[in-house]
This record gives C-alpha cells, structure tokens and sequence, in this order.
C-alpha cells in the first residue's frame, strides 16, 4: 500500500500553510503528498447564474497550484491532486479513511481574539478515521514570534523544536503515544509528555487547606504512572530523548501555554458510537482553539 499525507485545500493563506507542512510531513515519511480541493455543488436557485464549469475548473487550479508549490518545496516528492464535488467536510471525512494522516488549513485572530478553527475543521476533526493537523497561516506581525509562510523556497522550513504530548495517566492512550513518539523520531526532536492533574474531590471542596505533603504525593503517584505509560516507548525509540512532566491544574491551559516552543501539539480524541455531543474532548477542543503551533489529534479507543 501506498503511504500518503493528504491535505485539504481552499485556496486561503491558511491551506498554503497546510501545504507546507503537508509537504514537508509527506517527505519525512517517505509518502504521496494527495491534494484534495472540495467544491460545493450550486443550490438549485442559484444553478442558473453561478457557472459550475467555473468553480471545477477554479478548483483544478487551485489543486495544481498547490502541487506546483510542494515541489518548488521538496523537488522529486511524488503528488497526486484530488478534485472533488460535495460537502467539504463530509468530503475529508471520507479521504481520512484512504490515508495515514489529514492536514488542514486552520484560521484565527489569537488566544483572546478568536479561536483557530474554521467550521470544516470543526465539522472535519471529529469524525476522521485517521489523525489529523491543523496548521494556521504564520505571518510576521501575528504576535506568535514566528515567521509568515514562505513562498515554497526549498530548504526554508524551520528546525523541528519539541513535540508536546497531552497525557492522561487514567486512560490507555497507545496510539497518541505511537503518533508522538514517531513523530519525534522523525525529526530528531525531544518530545515532552505531559500530564496535568487537580486534587481529588474526595479531599473536600477546599483542598487548599491540606498539608503539603498530600500534594507531593499526589503528584508522585501520577509521574510514577506517567513514566510507567512512556516505558514501552522509550525502549521502542531509543534515541528519541524524552521528558516526563507532571503539573497540576487544567491541562489545555499548559499545552496551550506552551504550544509556542513546540514544533507540535499532539492530543487525542476518544472514538465515541454516539451521534451526540461534539465528538472532541474539552481538552482538545480548547488546544484546537488557540494553540499557535500545529495541534495532531489522533483518535483513539
């Protein structure tokens, strides 16, 4: 079977960003970098002044030059552009299936402004088979600290900084730390795991009056069991160096505090049957909303 990284285009600053990084992934790993462009079908009342000839072939140009930039950026990576007509994200939905991993482009204003996720990537997130980043479009005043996406330069990506995982010690999470890991490898980064705890109800409503020492070993008790989960991985990926991190209080406020020095944001989403509810745990939600770097979300049971 043929490897790819698909990515969802639109033709916006944000899916040139999803290229690059897109790109840059699918050489990693050795893949077909699959470009794929939805475009919706005209409502009957307006079928009769919007030209539909226009959009598909609006639609291949984008597709091709997207293709043309991807090679500008890794000459020699094998692409393949994906037309199609439908719903964009009941579109990807059904792409996430016949890939390994789904880009998307990701819009916004900022932690306090706005939130990063556009209504496909929301729509999108949930229900893919496959993980899936979102990748924002970095310009030089953004306030991030980083440079604007380039213009498909060769050789003008970033060096890889950390990867950083989100952790629950009380659920399995084998294939968020299978993603993780393997993207650390990859690049040769560090990864951190980090998991973030709050004091058991079962200590009253004001634990903040208890001794120091039910702290400690709270907080003991969840990095020996931390470590316990990164064991089998670390033996898995020797070289990859790895830190454990233990800290109290809500976990999407330190990922997010701490997205800007993180070449990626990893999270998982739990596979749910039911139709209800957002399919998208609070904590990735939140992550998805205002972290600045690229955030993975891999589904997992």
């Amino acid at each position: 079977m043929t490897h790819t990284v698909t990515v969802g285009l639109d033709g916006s600053s944000e899916s040139l960003a999803a290229t690059d990084w897109a790109a840059d992934e699918a050489a990693l790993r050795g893949a077909t970098l699959r470009l794929v462009q939805v475009y919706e079908s005209v409502p009957v009342p307006y079928s009769a002044v919007v030209d539909a000839d226009a959009e598909s072939r609006a639609a291949h140009r984008i597709c091709a030059e997207a293709a043309e930039r991807a090679s500008r950026r890794h000459p020699g990576l094998p692409t393949r552009t994906d037309v199609r007509r439908g719903r964009p994200h009941q579109e990807l939905v059904e792409a996430s299936g016949e890939t390994d991993l789904l880009v998307l482009g990701s819009r916004g204003l900022g932690r306090l402004l706005g939130h990063l996720v556009g209504s496909v990537g929301l729509r999108t997130v949930p229900h893919t088979a496959c993980p899936v980043v979102l990748v924002r479009s970095r310009r030089p005043d953004d306030g991030t600290g980083e440079r604007g996406a380039d213009d498909g330069v060769p050789g003008a990506v970033d060096r890889p900084r950390e990867i950083l995982v989100g952790v629950d010690v009380d659920e399995p999470c084998e294939e968020l730390l299978a993603f993780a890991f393997d993207a650390a490898a990859r690049r040769d980064a560090p990864l951190r795991a980090v998991h973030s705890w709050r004091m058991p109800l079962i200590y009253g409503a004001d634990p903040y009056v208890l001794p120091p020492e039910v702290y400690t070993d709270v907080s003991d008790l969840a990095t020996e069991r931390l470590r316990a989960m990164l064991r089998p991985w670390e033996e898995k990926y020797p070289g990859v160096r790895v830190t454990a991190q233990v800290v109290s209080g809500g976990p999407a406020d330190h990922l997010v505090d701490n997205a800007g020095s993180a070449a990626l944001v990893v999270v998982g989403r739990r596979v749910r049957r039911s139709p209800l509810g957002t399919h998208v745990g609070p904590v990735a939600l939140a992550v998805l909303h205002h972290a600045h770097a690229p955030v993975a979300v891999v589904p997992h049971r």
